[in-house]
């Protein structure tokens, strides 16, 4: 079986998680600032906080910018549940922008018409998370440009994206956002085993996150009420989760930082042949923005009978997947409202769509054999 996606792990990763095996600290230690540092090199952020996974950093983003009871949370429907279900741990309502159909982020289009409702009954969102699908930013000027227009605070939700530019800066650098989310998972560019870290330029934002991910709970003067009694002293300031990563955690990622030019060089190399391979088939290309370089976690393809390609795909040992059932459709959210039909470009992606295999360990071999089994399933 050739998977859609799996983690690479090297020698030197194995020997960084059984140095943290074999030192005094398995959590708190300085993996996880190590791991921190890395990941403010590679996106130029002030600030990088990890965490066990990226629902967690979406939260404590959520957390930090104050999203609350009476407010409201927009993402788009072609992500996975958790980008929608943050705004509910938090006590906001949620809803949807639909997707570009050419990139399958979100719609500047579809996001200013939705604005200019909103505006009217006065129902704008606080905090707005566009979803950097596959690894592909979204559009982030125009987005940016028009949420900042009503004060709208943004969650760059680049859970597939680290690696990846935009406008020739690094994802992460929140040129156009308050905060960004990384995912960790094995089948992501790099990988924690789970994980996520949330990057920000501004040190107050960064302040709130690293208590809520810590129970709320700081030993640090500034932050404290009352006089220190002591070495021990520690005072709960906020409420706060047991959010944070572990050492073994940040040291494969350290560890893992040091290839991720190399994974994203390798995947967007065999995203370049996969067009190229596929050019003539009847499939729909994921298509690329020109003002943003792709981390390409994914290769989503668009099918004209997608239940009988996946299957065929199956049976012939080629691992797909489909990304992702719209988040309006699952039966929790249609009990809160929403039904098929309310977001259609979104819908008409995923009645087509299969992700087949890509990661760095993919060889031109392994690709080939993934494109001759596809043209026999699309011609299904």
């Amino acid at each position: 079986m050739i998977p859609y996606g799996r983690q690479d792990i090297s020698q030197a990763d194995i020997d960084a998680v059984v140095d943290v095996l074999k030192s005094d600290f398995l959590t708190q230690g300085p993996a996880v600032p190590a791991f921190e540092t890395a990941i403010m090199a590679a996106t130029g952020a002030a600030h990088a906080l990890a965490v066990n996974s990226a629902t967690s950093a979406l939260h404590i983003a959520c957390m930090a910018l104050d999203l609350g009871p009476g407010d409201i949370l927009w993402t788009v429907p072609n992500t996975f549940v958790a980008s929608a279900n943050v705004g509910l741990y938090c006590g906001a309502d949620v809803d949807f922008v639909d997707i570009d159909p050419a990139t399958y982020c979100m719609c500047p289009t579809a996001l200013a018409a939705k604005l200019d409702a909103a505006a009217a009954t006065d129902k704008l969102p606080k905090v707005l998370i566009p979803v950097h699908f596959a690894g592909q930013s979204a559009d982030m000027a125009a987005i940016s440009a028009l949420a900042r227009a009503h004060g709208i605070k943004i969650i760059e939700d680049a859970s597939h994206a680290i690696g990846a530019s935009y406008k020739g800066a690094p994802v992460g650098n929140c040129a156009y956002s308050d905060i960004c989310v990384f995912s960790f998972h094995p089948v992501k560019i790099i990988t924690t085993a789970e994980g996520g870290v949330a990057s920000t330029q501004d040190a107050e934002l960064a302040s709130k996150m690293n208590l809520a991910r810590s129970h709320g709970v700081t030993r640090e003067p500034d932050l404290m009420q009352n006089e220190s009694e002591g070495g021990w002293y520690y005072e709960q300031v906020a409420l706060g989760y047991n959010y944070r990563m572990t050492e073994m955690q940040a040291a494969l990622g350290a560890s893992q930082m040091t290839r991720l030019a190399e994974f994203v060089t390798r995947r967007n190399a065999l995203a370049t042949r996969y067009d190229s391979l596929l050019a003539d088939m009847p499939v729909t290309r994921p298509q690329q923005n020109p003002d943003a370089y792709s981390a390409f976690h994914l290769y989503p393809v668009q099918v004209e009978n997608r239940a009988a390609a996946f299957a065929h795909l199956c049976d012939n040992g080629i691992g797909v997947n489909v990304h992702y059932i719209p988040v309006h459709t699952q039966p929790f959210w249609q009990a809160r409202g929403f039904k098929r039909g309310d977001f259609p470009n979104a819908e008409h992606y995923y009645d087509h769509a299969i992700s087949i295999p890509l990661y760095a360990g993919l060889t031109d071999a392994d690709q080939d054999r993934v494109v001759q089994v596809l043209a026999d399933a699309a011609a299904l």
